[in-house]
């Protein structure tokens, strides 16, 4: 391996390609420290044309890639194995923003972009790019795009492939396919760009992509709203749909546990209300009108939700600063999960006509298998994705607790099928869902799925172990 080692230095430079322990760390542990693996070297290309020059090398030496954006994935689909002979291919250089086209709406960037990164360029040029995510700051959207992610924003804006026109890839052979094409419609045979988006590094690494652009609303409201239950959040939500139609972007749904772990390590975020419910919402309109009208919408919208008994109490933002802490309180979820310990996190999606079900079903399930077990319970209720946590007990032994994962794991997917839903909303497979997967998919999609792997990287050289 010596020498296709030397081969790559000559490739990038010596100094992207990282072969001390030290320096190789950062990349080789997951984002909650749960797995670390072991690479023969890091590798960081600047453009399109390294990482094709990159692939040939390992294709003719049969070397794994790894792909690497922020390392920010939830279910270890950007670390390696423990083998320690695959290369991981970090692109965070490749980081330009390549073009805006204001007339066409689309903005054409490098893969390696931070997301916040594109938000404010986009800001910049009058625009908006409507991803969001807790980890804009980190991520990248090659990384997005790799597993489709979703946000808070999927409900008026779509998934990530929603906002994708074109890309930019380099295959298993070395081959670069430019697709980078900003069309809303080209309907010339298969369609690349879905299959590669969401495919985690398995068909190929994408490089650089055309992204939709939209104009900035001129106003926005934001409400915390007090529930009893989910049944209520769901007619909530049906209500909201009806009366303020693509004005709703953003329906978060909040379980009581999820709120007072915000609120009991993060005190710094203003409490929204004196006594405690079961479930919240947190609920955004954006128009294009001025904010007198938006605030109008907005307050008939809660007054007919009181009238209907749909809600206990509801906040409106008054003011930016309001506004922004109300979202912080639900983007600090993860974090105050975090240092509250360990948990069991799951990422599903149902119809919104069953969640009410499934979540009163699973709870259930959970506590009759684990007496006071803790859900945390809460996610985009808007497109049907929860995030459907179980923490242990209050004082347990969460290292006992976590031994049960598998268990647990079986309870919560095997209700999600039940109920017509999905193991992965936004995450991913990665390592962490592939045994799972086979559980739930039919003989014939895993079939269909080997098939194209095979076609599209016969060597399995591309994140192998992913997915499949």
């Amino acid at each position: 391996m010596q020498n296709f080692l030397n081969l790559c230095r000559a490739a990038i430079g010596e100094d992207y390609v990282l072969h001390e322990p030290e320096a190789q760390a950062p990349y080789l542990q997951d984002w909650r420290q749960r797995a670390t693996g072991k690479c023969l070297a890091v590798v960081k290309p600047a453009n399109t044309a390294q990482v094709a020059l990159l692939v040939r090398l390992c294709a003719e030496h049969q070397v794994p890639i790894v792909p690497q954006g922020g390392n920010t994935g939830l279910v270890l689909g950007s670390i390696p194995d423990q083998s320690g002979t695959a290369i991981v291919m970090s692109l965070q250089r490749l980081n330009k923003i390549r073009e805006i086209d204001t007339a066409n709406s689309t903005i054409t960037v490098d893969a390696g972009c931070l997301l916040e990164t594109i938000q404010n360029a986009a800001d910049q040029a009058d625009f908006l790019f409507p991803l969001s995510l807790a980890s804009e700051g980190s991520c990248t959207i090659g990384g997005n795009l790799s597993t489709n992610a979703g946000g808070t924003a999927v409900l008026h804006y779509g998934n990530t492939r929603e906002l994708c026109l074109g890309l930019e890839v380099v295959t298993a052979d070395g081959d670069i396919w430019n697709g980078l094409r900003g069309l809303r419609k080209d309907n010339t045979g298969y369609d690349l760009r879905d299959l590669l988006i969401g495919a985690e590094g398995t068909l190929g690494i994408i490089t650089g992509a055309v992204l939709k652009l939209y104009p900035k609303p001129k106003s926005q409201g934001t409400a915390f709203i007090a529930l009893d239950n989910i049944t209520q959040a769901v007619a909530l939500l049906h209500l909201a749909k009806q009366q303020c139609h693509a004005n709703l972007t953003g329906f978060e749904l909040i379980n009581q546990l999820s709120l007072e772990l915000v609120h009991q390590h993060f005190p710094q975020y203003q409490k929204i209300f004196q006594y405690a419910t079961r479930f919240y919402v947190l609920l955004e309109l954006s128009t294009y009108d001025n904010e007198q009208v938006t605030k109008q919408l907005l307050e008939h919208l809660i007054t007919t939700a009181f009238e209907q008994e749909l809600v206990v109490d509801a906040v409106i933002a008054n003011s930016i600063a309001q506004a922004k802490n109300c979202w912080a309180l639900r983007e600090s979820i993860s974090a105050a999960q975090a240092k509250e310990g360990k948990n069991i996190k799951h990422d599903i999606s149902l119809p919104i006509s069953k969640i009410a079900d499934f979540v009163q079903d699973t709870d259930t399930a959970l506590r009759l298998a684990f007496p006071s077990s803790r859900m945390v319970t809460f996610g985009h209720l808007g497109d049907g994705n929860l995030h459907y946590n179980v923490s242990p007990p209050f004082g347990a032994d969460q290292d006992g607790f976590l031994q049960h994962q598998t268990e647990i794991n079986r309870i919560v997917h095997d209700k999600t099928h039940q109920y017509g839903g999905s193991i992965s909303a936004e995450h991913g497979i990665g390592t962490l869902k592939k045994h799972e997967l086979l559980l739930y998919k039919s003989p014939v999609e895993i079939k269909l799925m080997r098939a194209i792997k095979h076609a599209l990287d016969p060597h399995n050289i591309m994140n192998p172990g992913k997915i499949l």
